[in-house]
């Protein structure tokens, strides 16, 4: 060796750090299992025993923490609360070597398991795999990793895949998966659904106050009130929490299954089912909370306070539920309807309606008169008791109404027959894997008349149940009872048209009844 060079002995490529004891390496164990089986916990437990002892035994090596995330997915570490502190104790430099299972027991997601491997060796901090014998700071490792990473990613993914078939598979038979930890009216015994009685009042209640005519924020306010608690057992109740409800077919029996799908195996992400996965619709698959009748009028009342009222100037108006009139009162002379307001007129308050095209730059120009609220309700309540007045006459006219709704309403059955039909051609199709495009096509369309069958049904339904509900009241009321009541109005009142000298308010049973000033 020349005389000029002084060989300098290489340091030990793990950091020592300003430990007592500088000649030990701090070394830390990282363990997980995937899911919360009692077979798994055990497999936990054991590889905490194992790590400890394993370190232990190492006289050079000294226990620097254990790290172990327990049903925690391997694919994504943003979850993962022990994996991240210990990614932080290594870069606070309190870590020297960290010890794992398997590359998929660290990260089954090639990006994730480099990423943090090559930002722990920028901290000089070693990974060390027992299964693959791979340690990160050796010149080979990294290519190694890549590979194994590689693999365990594709293994995940395969994985991921059968999980699905699975699920599809059990959608296939009908079996009804639903996580009951939130969902109002149902617990589940033997992978059944069963009605729980307590919770199944609040439900019948939700629908019943939407067809009263209560909008969903009124129906949240009445339940926060009465210190009703929703499904997930708090005593807050939001606006889309009684929407999701009042739509939800699991109520009336049904089941729709896979509404959502998994769009990516790494992030878990999950997105609304619009055509791009076959779902799968099982009728009368449990024990209904709401009957079907009452379900059907539900999802119409909702269409029609999506839909609102369009003008004949062709502006929209949204359905409010803030008074039993509101989108009930037209103009008769513009066809706009009246809003109620507050009046404040030299200091004398006072609640009046008046047409929109008087209230807003509509394009028509309109002069109808201004109506004070007690004149509307005075107009209405005459009218009720003028139907009980006469009440021969009228009965006569609701039992004539009622024949002309009844009809023939076979045309569901028939289109169900036909549908059944095709399925089992597509069935058959896709079996052989013949062409079954045209088949599809076929099942599509009939099930938009089967929409538009069963909506015709629901209106006519309707439309029998108002005119039988009014038959009903006027058995069982009289005149002189009748006092202004806005559950009474909201049921009874269809429409009321206000004219210059009268009032003309139409029934949901069909009759008119005019009411002069």
């Amino acid at each position: 060796m020349n005389n000029n060079i002084t060989l300098i002995p290489a340091r030990n490529k793990y950091r020592s750090g300003q430990i007592e004891d500088k000649n030990k390496l701090r070394v830390a164990a990282y363990c997980r299992v995937s899911t919360e089986t009692e077979e798994q916990s055990a497999s936990y437990e054991a590889q905490i025993d194992h790590y400890t002892n394993y370190i232990g035994n190492h006289p050079e090596w000294k226990l620097a923490g254990i790290f172990a995330d327990e049903g925690i997915s391997g694919t994504d570490t943003k979850k993962r609360d022990e994996f991240n502190r210990m990614i932080d104790e290594c870069v606070a430099g309190k870590i020297d070597m960290v010890i794992t299972k398997s590359i998929s027991r660290f990260a089954r997601n090639t990006l994730d398991c480099l990423k943090y491997i090559r930002k722990l060796k920028e901290f000089n901090v070693a990974i060390y795999f027992e299964k693959e014998n791979i340690n990160t700071l050796d010149a080979k490792g990294e290519v190694m990793i890549t590979i194994m990473a590689s693999l365990a990613q594709q293994e995940s993914q395969s994985l991921s895949q059968n999980i699905k078939m699975g699920i599809q598979y059990r959608f296939q038979q009908g079996e009804v998966m639903v996580n009951c930890n939130r969902f109002l009216g149902y617990n589940k015994v033997d992978k059944k659904l069963v009605i729980d009685p307590e919770q199944a009042e609040t439900v019948k209640r939700i629908f019943r106050e939407c067809l009263e005519g209560k909008g969903c924020r009124q129906i949240a306010n009445g339940l926060e009130a009465d210190g009703v608690k929703n499904g997930a057992g708090n005593s807050k109740w939001h606006i889309a929490n009684i929407n999701k409800i009042l739509k939800n077919e699991k109520y009336v029996g049904d089941a729709l299954l896979q509404k959502t799908y998994t769009v990516d195996f790494l992030t878990k992400k999950r997105v609304k089912n619009t055509g791009i996965m076959p779902q799968y619709y099982v009728e009368n698959s449990h024990e209904a909370i709401i009957p079907r009748d009452v379900f059907l009028r539900v999802q119409r009342e909702l269409e029609k306070r999506r839909v609102g009222h369009t003008s004949p100037n062709g502006k929209h108006r949204t359905y409010s539920s803030k008074h039993c009139l509101a989108n009930k009162v037209f103009c008769s002379e513009c066809g706009e309807i009246y809003r109620r307001l507050h009046w404040n007129n030299k200091g004398k308050r006072s609640i009046v309606w008046r047409c929109c095209s008087m209230l807003q730059k509509t394009g028509v120009a309109c002069n109808v008169r201004t109506v004070w609220e007690p004149e509307l309700l005075d107009a209405v309540v005459k009218a009720i008791k003028q139907i009980l007045g006469n009440k021969a006459e009228f009965l006569k006219t609701l039992e004539e109404n009622i024949k002309k709704v009844i009809c023939n309403n076979n045309r569901v059955e028939e289109i169900d027959r036909e549908l059944g039909e095709l399925q089992t051609q597509l069935v058959q199709k896709a079996s052989s894997k013949q062409d079954y495009e045209v088949v599809a096509e076929q099942i599509h369309q009939l099930r938009e008349k089967r929409d538009k069958a069963i909506l015709d049904k629901v209106d006519q339904d309707e439309q029998r149940y108002r005119i039988e509900e009014t038959i009903a009241f006027l058995h069982s009321h009289e005149a002189n009872g009748v006092e202004y009541d806005e559950r009474l109005v909201y049921l009874l009142i269809e429409k009321v048209t206000v004219y210059d000298a009268k009032f003309l308010i139409e029934f949901k049973s069909g009759v008119q009844v005019k009411i002069a000033e």
